[in-house]
Formats: structure tokens, sequence, C-alpha cells
């Protein structure tokens, strides 16, 4: 299995909990996975790097991932396991080029390494997963996404942001206006999934970009977390000033919600104004407003 570039965390190693803390100069993180209450062994991933190499930073930025892995016996969890292992040592080693373009290249070489994985070995046949990874290059984060793992934006007085869209038999059907968001709560098939890392030969990758402002926090999840939780409620969980903190209650309170999937949340904050840089080409720029208009019409008035 591809070896942890110096600087980088992953876990958990033994299918069980993991929790961890990262501090720079204008972000912090927190990534935190638990088992759930009713599953066996922990099949989610979460990864970070921040790369000792201080070129590697200037050069390619900070890197955070979720990997939500499937299949029989310990299949899923070494799907991702290794896909974020293979995906940040690819994306840290390939060639100098477009950040989103080198995280969707990164991404398909992942990808070929699960699945031809999958294809020689019998124990692992079958398996998948979903991955969604966040790289922070000054003011901006790039986000690369297979499957139906989250990426949130929490930004004051503008509330909570998905990010990302759910690659899932339900949310294309909501998105096609075939049934409502409603109806997608109580659907049987929630959870069926239209792409995922390592089931094809080839993968389709989504890629946003989001340009940061200080006091902005990020959320990458797995569907144990925001099949539990409900957007308002994560948002609120989120806005304690303690990162660690409101990190463990949005877990804490998908566990109290019933805790059927394994739970895995990594979150980001912009602690201090980010570094000024331009956005990078090859990936969808998502805008984010830093106040409601009509929140401000309202203001001035009140």
């Amino acid at each position: 299995m591809n070896e942890l570039i110096p600087g980088a965390v992953a876990g958990p190693q033994d299918g069980g909990n993991f929790e961890a803390s990262w501090y720079g100069d204008y972000l912090q993180a927190h990534l935190l996975t638990d088992i759930g209450l009713r599953r066996q062994k922990n099949e989610d991933s979460c990864l970070m790097c921040a790369p000792k190499n201080p070129v590697l930073i200037d050069e390619r930025g900070l890197f955070f991932s979720v990997a939500d892995g499937m299949g029989g016996a310990s299949a899923g969890e070494f799907a991702s396991r290794m896909s974020l292992r293979a995906l940040h040592s690819a994306y840290y080693t390939g060639p100098r080029q477009s950040i989103p373009i080198a995280l969707q290249e990164a991404l398909e070489d992942a990808n070929q390494q699960v699945f031809e994985e999958a294809e020689i070995n019998p124990d692992y046949a079958g398996m998948g997963t979903t991955v969604s990874a966040v790289l922070i290059d000054g003011g901006w984060a790039y986000i690369a996404q297979v499957g139906d793992s989250r990426v949130y934006l929490l930004r004051e007085r503008s509330g909570i942001h998905q990010i990302t869209e759910d690659h899932s038999l339900v949310a294309e059907q909501v998105r096609n206006g075939i049934i409502s968001e409603a109806e997608a709560e109580n659907s049987s098939f929630k959870n069926l999934i239209t792409r995922a890392v390592g089931i094809k030969a080839e993968v389709d990758v989504d890629l946003f970009a989001v340009r940061l402002v200080q006091g902005d926090t990020l959320l990458i999840c797995s569907d144990g977390l925001c099949n539990m939780v409900s957007d308002p409620d994560i948002a609120d969980c989120l806005s304690d000033g303690d990162l660690k903190l409101g990190t463990r209650k949005v877990v804490d309170l998908a566990l109290a919600n019933g805790g059927t999937d394994n739970v895995t949340a990594v979150t980001i904050r912009v602690v201090n104004t980010p570094p000024r840089s331009p956005i990078q080409s090859g990936a969808r720029e998502v805008s984010i407003p830093s106040e409601g208009l009509f929140r401000r019409i309202w203001s001035w008035f009140r």
C-alpha cells in the first residue's frame, strides 16, 4: 500500500475509532471517526496531509479527505484506506499542474489501484469506496468528489451550504424532479450510490472551487453523519468556537440519533485571513454569499 507522505495523518488503522487535531498558520483541523452503534468494524477512513516539506505546501497546498468503503469482510475498510493513501501520494508526487486537474488525475490513479487490487485478490472482489477530498491552497478550497460523502461550508451570517452533489440514485431522482426531497428521506434506495472509486476501470470525478474567508468552516463527512443529522443541526454544532468540541458534538449527535453507520467528520476552520492566491483552472467555482441579501435588507430596517 502507498506510503504516507511525511506530514500525513490517517486513521483508523484497526477498524475502530480515530481522532486527531492539527493547527497551522491560518487553518486548524480536526479528524474524528467512530465505528457507530450497529457496525462491527469501521469501513470509513480519513486523512490529512500538511507536508513536512515547505516547498510541497507552497506548490501543492494542504490535503484533507474522507472515504466510506463498501464490500464484504474487510474489503470496505481496505478500499477506503487504500484509496486515500493512493490519492494523496499520487497528488503530491505527480507532475506539477493545475490543482483541480492534479486532484482529478490522482483520484483516477487511486481508482485504478483499487480496481486492480479487487480484480486480482479474491478477498477484495467487488470492493469500492466513496472519496471526498479538499485541497486548500491559500484562499481557495478545491474539492474532488466521487460518491455520496459530502463537503459542506459553514459561513457566518450565511449559514450552511452543501458544496458537493451526492452520486446516489435518490439524489439524482430529486435533481431530475422525479421525487421530492421529503420522499427521498424515506426512500429504501437512499444508500444506493451511482459512482464509487474502484468498482470500474474508469471513474468520473466532480471538481469544485470555493473562495475562503476568515471564519469559514469546512466539513467533509461520510453519510453516516449527514444521514443522521440535519443540515441546521450540523451548522449549530459547528458554530461552536472550539472546533474540536464542535466536531465531537456533531459526531455525538449522529450517534444519539441512532448511529446506524460508521460516522466520520473532518473539519477545517479558517482562523486567520488566508493568503491571497489566484484561482486555478479546471474546477467549477461555487459562490457562497457572505450574508443573505434579504437578511441584509431586513437589518437595514430594524
